[in-house]
């Protein structure tokens, strides 16, 4: 399609808007390129690509894609054995790192089973480089700088350059602090050719020795190196020049092993662009209120409430544009001022977007067609060309036009024979329209000739249109009126304005009645339209409003869908979640049962707290039914009658246990022995009988004997194996608990970390364990652990 098209209806403009919204380099140089196709394929292609975009946009706010620079040039660099710099890397870097982000954005839809046009095909040609990802992470920071832990080499030299930085500082903060300061202009130290100097008077300039580097502009201060510091500024010198040469290779190797990588760097590099330049379209069209096009094979246009994109959309005027079907010319009289060419620019700039694969603002379901060119001869007459504008440079584009038009060629044609006598340029205006049917191109033409109102009524294929005035107001509208010509409005605003009617009866009497005729028989469509526009206006006015409700509808009945989906979903995950969790429990809990029956009549017996503490973790995996409607139970309840000191047995456990206090509505502090339990009432049954003295002598003694065995407040368990000193763990805060330690000790070493685990989760599952924490850093730190009773 031919360039000036382009300039002429502004098409620059639109491609910066959109270029506003995109967010990489390669994305603007994509919507820089953006031109009409002329391909239906490539134009439905494109207009897929946005409307994928706009399905992003609508369901995650659109692709998150971050300012990324072109690196094009740096792979080009890379093909011929050139080495990157650390900027170039880190740009590289973040091609990468976007890359990963960006599959993973996707993947949400992908699980949610959003199906795209095109989308789907560009995403997959992404690659994911992990290794080169990580070692660009571990190698260069963002701003492209070298990282301190690159390499170990580079560390120590850096470390060594910060160490003799302090040094001079030091010597030097000894020299503007000692007795030698009054030599000095200021008391500062500064950098002359990356040395550290000071700033001397002149006349004190071999007080310090060293060398001159600097000269203030006055001659009165030298900036001087001590000779005391020389030494160390070589050192340091020589620490940069190894740093330079550590970075440059590191650099180098870096460079080498990103090469092999190039193409697929590249073709990611090219994908993000093609996403960029989607989701800018997307964004714009958004902007815009822009709807997807139909493309019609036999270009029937069809644009509904068509908008100028360059123009306010607040304030800008929608029209219909209807061509090609029923008429392939548009013939558009009336006076200047009322937006006959804004009509031109708007519907060549909307068929521009449409063939470029952009979104146009206009309503649903409008409709462009496919041409191979677009053609305009415009004369804006608010521009400066305009004043400078002549018949014949007007005839010459219209020349260089019609040499090169067919039956797929759209022209505009602005005030089409102007310029020159009115009868000669009527005429012109007329052999131009046949000569344009006749090659079959369409076109939409203004003009200010009456005698082309009787030419868009007696042509085949032409029709008549006018933009409205309103004599009221004395203003245009600005809405197209097709199906009427224009008419003068001089006589009716000259009456408005003042001007006596004789006057205006004698001008009337200057035209022919043919002429006053066509302007009553114009007047009296307008009047017919009107009433004809308003019931379409009410009508469509409903429809749309039915049409707001199926779309609400339709939407909520879609999101309906998708979060009902996704909720049974995580439903159905969470009872897995819990069901294997539960069945994990379980496992471990039997897998303890049986190790400890194997026990039995060993030296480690099983203990009754673990029993009691494992048949209660059972009970917890039992979800409790409701027995609120059992009558037997409720009964059996309400004859039990607790008080503080009951000696009772517990249902679950089958322990003795004496009454504690009371906690809540329904249960109970129960001791059993040195344990205290919280058990529901349900779960107890009050012991009448006495219990025998012989057994409670027996368990005194028993109690006695183990509280005067001596037992050490710490567990030393280094150099044991895990399953020896888990065992004595075991014995270990039995014998604790019994001799009425609060607190005690176990030193486990630090090593692997496998006792120090071990040792946690055998504390975590204790029922009479409180807490546990690392010993301080001056007792052993996280080489022993403290464990804390409960009371």
């Amino acid at each position: 399609m031919n360039t000036k098209i382009t300039k002429t209806l502004e098409f620059e403009k639109i491609k910066q808007q959109i270029q506003a919204f995109a967010a990489t380099d390669l994305g603007k140089e994509k919507i820089q390129q953006l031109h009409p196709e002329t391909d239906a394929e490539k134009v439905a292609k494109l207009q897929d690509e946005t409307e994928d975009g706009r399905k992003v946009l609508r369901l995650k706010g659109g692709i998150p894609m971050p300012r990324l620079k072109s690196i094009k040039s740096h792979l080009k660099r890379l093909e011929i054995g050139g080495t990157l710099n650390g900027k170039e890397i880190a740009e590289i870097g973040r091609v990468l790192t976007t890359t990963k982000e960006i599959i993973h954005f996707f993947q949400w839809f992908e699980d949610n089973e959003i199906e795209f046009f095109v989308l789907d095909e560009i995403i997959a040609k992404l690659v994911v480089l992990p290794e080169i990802t990580r070692k660009i992470q571990d190698t260069v920071y963002e701003d492209g700088s070298i990282l301190n832990d690159a390499t170990s080499v580079l560390k120590g030299i850096r470390t060594g350059i910060k160490q003799g930085e302090q040094n001079i500082r030091t010597k030097l903060d000894d020299i503007i602090r000692g007795k030698k300061a009054a030599y000095l202009s200021d008391a500062i130290v500064t950098i002359r050719n990356d040395r550290y100097v000071i700033p001397v008077k002149l006349e004190y300039r071999n007080q310090f020795g060293g060398i001159v580097h600097d000269q203030s502009s006055t001659g009165q201060t030298l900036y001087i190196e001590p000779q005391a510091i020389l030494e160390l500024n070589n050192h340091l010198r020589e620490l940069a020049a190894k740093e330079k040469a550590e970075i440059d290779r590191i650099l180098y190797e870096l460079s080498m092993e990103i090469e092999p990588f190039s193409h697929e760097l590249y073709r990611n590099s090219e994908v993000l662009a093609t996403l960029d330049f989607i989701n800018a379209k997307a964004r714009y069209a958004e902007s815009l209120k822009g709807t997807r096009p139909i493309i019609s094979a036999e270009n029937h246009i069809a644009i509904w409430q068509a908008r100028h994109p360059l123009i306010d959309q607040t304030e800008v005027v929608p029209n219909d544009l209807i061509l090609g079907e029923e008429y392939q010319a548009i013939v558009i009289t009336g006076p200047n001022t009322g937006g006959k060419t804004i009509m031109l620019k708007t519907l060549g700039i909307i068929q521009m977007m449409g063939q470029s694969g952009l979104q146009i603002p206009a309503n649903e379901n409008s409709q462009i067609g496919i041409f191979t060119e677009i053609f305009a001869d415009i004369g804006d007459e608010q521009s400066i060309e305009q004043s400078l504008s002549t018949f014949s440079s007007h005839m010459t584009n219209i020349v260089s036009i019609l040499n090169q038009i067919d039956d797929k060629s759209l022209l505009l044609l602005d005030e089409l024979g102007s310029g020159t006598d009115p009868q000669e340029g009527a005429s012109l205006a007329i052999a131009i329209l046949d000569y344009i049917g006749g090659i079959g191109s369409y076109v939409m033409a203004t003009t200010h000739y009456p005698e082309l109102k009787a030419y868009g009524y007696n042509r085949p294929g032409t029709i008549n249109a006018s933009m409205e005035f309103n004599v009221d107001t004395l203003a245009p509208t600005y809405r197209l009126q097709i199906g009427v010509p224009g008419r003068s409005n001089a006589f009716d605003i000259s009456k408005r304005l003042g001007l006596k009617t004789p006057i205006i009866d004698q001008a009337r009497s200057f035209i022919d009645v043919d002429s006053q005729n066509l302007n009553e028989m114009i007047a009296d469509l307008e009047q017919k339209r009107r009433v004809t526009e308003m019931e379409s206006n009410r009508l469509k006015k409903q429809l749309e409003e039915s049409d707001a409700l199926l779309e609400d509808l339709k939407t909520a009945n879609e999101k309906l869908e998708l979060s009902k989906e996704k909720v049974i979903e995580e439903a159905k995950k969470e009872a897995n979640k819990l069901v294997a969790t539960a069945k994990e429990e379980a496992e471990f809990l039997l897998q303890e049962i049986r190790e400890m029956q194997m026990n039995l009549g060993a030296k480690n017996a099983v203990k009754e707290h673990e029993l009691i503490d494992l048949r209660k973790q059972f009970d917890k995996l039992h979800q409790e039914e409701s027995l609120s409607k059992n009558k037997v139970l409720r009964k059996e309840k309400e004859k039990k009658q607790f008080k503080v000191g009951d000696e009772v047995i517990t249902e679950t456990y089958g322990q003795r246990g004496t009454l504690v206090e009371k906690t809540g509505n329904a249960e109970w502090v129960v001791q059993m022995g040195i344990m205290k339990m919280k058990l529901p009432e349900s779960d107890l049954r009050i012991i009448k009988e006495e219990p025998q003295p012989q057994n409670r002598k027996r368990q005194m003694a028993t109690i006695k004997s183990a509280s005067s065995s001596h037992v050490s407040p710490q567990l030393d368990l280094r150099g044991q194996r895990y399953e020896e000193a888990l065992a004595e763990v075991d014995q270990y805060l039995d014998a604790a608990l019994l001799a009425g330690y609060p607190q005690v000790t176990i030193v486990h070493g630090k090593g692997t970390g496998a006792l120090r685990k071990g040792v946690a989760e055998y504390l975590k599952r204790h029922p009479q364990v409180k807490s546990y924490e690392f010993a301080p850093m001056n007792a052993g730190g996280n080489g022993a652990t403290i464990v804390t009773f409960k009371g």
